[in-house]
């Protein structure tokens, strides 16, 4: 019995809600323009992936880095080392010592002949010779010279240098192995971190430079982002764009988070979220019918900012030009 009052009460509001009068603001429900989004998976990626080479070949006896490391441009990430370098650097030097003898004996010969001369015991083409000579071992030495230069340099080169600001993605090499001139000894991430997209290229055109992008950060967090650069080659299918994100987690690079991209517009309904009464699991609006009022049940989606203000779209249940009214 008590059951059957309580339905009673409930119709019997319900017919009043229906047919009485109301003195509620309505509003009316026209369709308005909203950004049609793309779900796409975006990956945490460095604009610039830059190759740190080894110079010269040799043996790495020295390795400063691991992955994740952060690195300054010219910092020493590693050290090779070529032994042959030493032992060309001790025969240049020993090439030099006999030079300098061989100059001290030309040049004591010219003194000589230059007393000769004034005696006139020899002739101006002997000392002319002579002169010759000393030139000759001259320019031998500053060859000499010159040649350990560079190879003194060349063991200098043996420090492999980061190539610019960034972390440290992969090291392919490890201590005391061997590697040739030009082989990478570690790839470096510079440039920034964004998240890289690639959409299906029939979205291309729709795409637009620093329009607001949704983020799917896991654990429930979304953030925003601001589609910073569009590539203009398409890529097997693909666009490519990059996404500049405030605070994006670089712990693991090449990460994917879920993204969603505005591709176009289209037309939703949409009701501020004071006009909806939820009962059992169940949205209803008040809709004004001529001078009465009735509930109406509706879908609706998942609520969204528009001109600041939190709203609902309606999905079924409403139409375009009808009025609602608010609580």
């Amino acid at each position: 019995m008590k059951a059957k009052a309580l339905a009673r009460s409930a119709i019997f509001g319900l017919s009043l809600l229906s047919t009485g009068s109301f003195a509620a603001e309505a509003i009316r429900l026209d369709a308005v323009k909203v950004p049609e989004w793309k779900a796409v998976y975006g990956r945490v990626e460095a604009r610039d992936s830059v190759a740190a080479r080894a110079r010269i070949g040799g043996t790495v006896i020295d390795l400063k880095v691991t992955e994740g490391d952060a690195v300054k441009a010219g910092d020493v990430i590693a050290v090779v080392k070529d032994d042959k370098i030493d032992f060309q650097i001790a025969a240049i030097e020993a090439q030099l010592l006999g030079l300098r003898a061989s100059l001290e004996n030309a040049q004591s010969e010219l003194t000589r002949g230059e007393e000769l001369i004034k005696r006139g015991v020899t002739t101006a083409q002997r000392l002319d010779a002579l002169r010759t000579q000393v030139d000759v071992v001259r320019n031998q030495i500053a060859a000499a010279e010159a040649q350990r230069s560079v190879v003194v340099e060349q063991g200098k080169e043996g420090a492999v240098l980061a190539p610019a600001d960034g972390k440290v993605l992969t090291v392919p090499v490890t201590q005391d192995a061997v590697i040739m001139a030009g082989e990478p000894v570690a790839t470096i991430g510079g440039g920034g971190f964004f998240l890289r997209l690639a959409i299906p290229e029939r979205h291309a055109d729709l795409l637009r430079q620093d329009a607001s992008i949704e983020i799917d950060s896991g654990n429930g967090h979304e953030s925003t982002g601001r589609l910073a650069k569009i590539y203009p080659e398409i890529d097997n299918g693909r666009v490519i764009a990059d996404v500049e994100v405030e605070n994006l987690p670089t712990t693991f690079v090449n990460k994917r988070l879920l993204v969603r991209v505005p591709v176009g517009e289209r037309d939703a309904l949409l009701l501020p979220l004071s006009a909806l009464t939820n009962r059992f699991g169940v949205d209803y609006v008040t809709v004004k019918s001529g001078e009465r009022a009735a509930e109406r049940a509706v879908v609706t989606a998942k609520p969204i900012l528009f001109d600041g203000k939190e709203m609902t779209e309606i999905l079924t249940g409403l139409a375009a030009g009808e009025e609602v009214l608010l609580p």
